[in-house]
């Protein structure tokens, strides 16, 4: 089969939103290191190589909300997507505890070849998509209960978001207003990432967005993926609505 560096999902779908998922999958291609990292077969399938159940939930919100999906095929080992390109953390050679052989040596040619056959493909498909007349932009991830050596996290869910808060604010609300979430701000990480996705395609043209994180072991199983995606499809028509955008 010919690799792909990415899926789209439903591509001529008129709704307003645009669905992306940075991290969707654990795929080391074929020309990266014979398609293998060195990694034992429990960390490529932990939060380390790729968002765990983030895939499937965006896919389910893509059709409920009528919106076109796109996702990134390569392992955020491999190269990151959700990082700018002159990121320290762009290629990672040490994670969560984890030392990836695959990385050890890889220099700089590496990393334009990483570039060149995975990031790259990915955000020019992404910016041709984001560029669709008043786009509203989720991206979709997920986040580990706990890292190791780490207090436990609380969230269930964190919605990331820069200075512009005219979408994710009401997003926010919408999600604290249910009593049973435990709703991150800028939690577990900074919505605030030079040059990452957001940044890229959002940011720097004034779309409005947001990016929801999703605990793993919430969405770890086909049942959670779909109540999740179930859930957050009308809060986020609400949300939309309260903006006024």
């Amino acid at each position: 089969m010919t690799y792909s560096p990415f899926f789209i999902h439903g591509a001529d779908r008129p709704s307003r939103w645009l669905i992306t998922c940075d991290h969707a999958t654990n795929m080391v291609p074929p020309d990266i290191n014979g398609g293998d990292l060195g990694l034992p077969r429990e960390d490529m399938e932990r939060h380390i190589a790729y968002d765990v159940g983030a895939y499937e939930v965006s896919k389910h919100l893509g059709e409920l909300l009528n919106a076109p999906v796109i996702a990134a095929n390569f392992s955020r080992l491999v190269i990151d997507p959700n990082r700018g390109e002159d990121d320290p953390t762009l290629l990672m050679k040490l994670y969560d505890g984890s030392i990836i052989p695959g990385n050890r040596h890889a220099d700089a040619t590496e990393r334009e070849r990483r570039l060149n056959m995975c990031y790259r493909p990915y955000h020019d498909a992404l910016a041709q998509m984001a560029a669709l007349p008043h786009a509203v932009i989720v991206s979709m991830h997920s986040f580990t209960r706990q890292l190791r050596g780490r207090d436990p996290r609380p969230w269930h869910v964190g919605v990331l978001h820069t200075p512009d808060e005219r979408f994710a604010r009401p997003l926010i609300n919408q999600l604290e207003a249910e009593e049973d979430l435990c709703v991150g701000v800028n939690e577990p990480y900074t919505g605030v990432l030079p040059g990452d996705a957001i940044d890229k395609h959002c940011t720097s043209f004034g779309r409005p967005n947001a990016l929801i994180e999703l605990r793993n072991d919430l969405i770890a199983d086909h049942a959670g993926q779909r109540a999740w995606a179930e859930r957050l499809a009308p809060i986020l028509q609400d949300a939309l609505v309260d903006s006024s955008l």
